[in-house]
């Protein structure tokens, strides 16, 4: 089995490569702190590969439905088979990755791997934005969108665009949506969902409940009216 966390950066995804690892999974080599694979250059140079096809309609709207039929470009497939090289090349039973920029790939990722398992994982993008992260200025990765020098919106905005792409991906065979504030606010519960998807006994790992809601007592502007509703966290729900 092959598995693949999907959420932009700061959303928590190390929380599920971590866990992952810690039951067994081999999550490729060398990993860093966050639980991502290095070295990620390859993977950041295919994340302009693709780029290249997606048309930026004005203000925060993108057309990416040429990605959907248009063949892969086979520059694209070499970079992520040199970046997945530990993972592809293995012979554990259970192999997965975690980086990211994943999710600036997902529409030519699932068309490569439709048959892995998806996590699909949300944070409440309040707190996503709070800190910096590689894909806050999405021009670096050969995005198109209309730059502002306001930081925290060039934040929301990346979020948005990782969203948007998100669901516009046709949506793979294997996969599951899960909230990074279910993971830390009901461990058990998350993971039993999670073991009846992958089909594997997942380890607990420690979790920090005041990872929750930070945009409570955040400075500066953290709440932009592009964030879709439904991606808030209500802790009353």
């Amino acid at each position: 089995m092959r598995i693949t966390v999907i959420g932009r950066g700061h959303s928590g995804t190390r929380a599920m490569s971590h866990t992952l690892s810690a039951s067994g999974v081999f999550m490729g080599a060398p990993l860093n702190e966050s639980g991502d694979l290095l070295p990620p250059g390859a993977m950041y140079e295919a994340c302009r590969v693709m780029a290249r096809h997606v048309k930026h309609l004005g203000g925060l709207h993108w057309d990416f439905s040429a990605l959907h039929t248009m063949p892969i470009d086979p520059a694209f497939t070499r970079l992520i088979e040199e970046y997945l090289a530990s993972v592809l090349g293995s012979d554990a039973e259970h192999t997965g990755w975690k980086i990211p920029e994943t999710t600036l790939v997902l529409p030519w990722i699932v068309r490569l791997f439709p048959d892995i398992h998806y996590i699909y994982w949300m944070r409440d993008p309040r707190d996503s934005i709070l800190g910096a992260h590689l894909t806050d200025d999405l021009a670096d990765f050969g995005v198109p969108y209309e730059h502002t020098d306001d930081l925290r919106r060039r934040r929301a905005i990346s979020w948005k665009y990782q969203y948007d792409i998100m669901q516009a991906t046709p949506s793979p065979t294997r996969r599951l949506d899960v909230r990074f504030e279910e993971f830390v606010c009901d461990q058990p519960a998350t993971l039993a969902r999670l073991e009846a998807f992958l089909g594997l006994p997942l380890a607990r790992i420690p979790v920090k409940p005041d990872a929750v809601g930070r945009w409570r007592t955040a400075a500066g502007q953290y709440d932009f009216d592009f964030f879709p509703r439904e991606t808030l966290w209500d802790e009353n729900r």
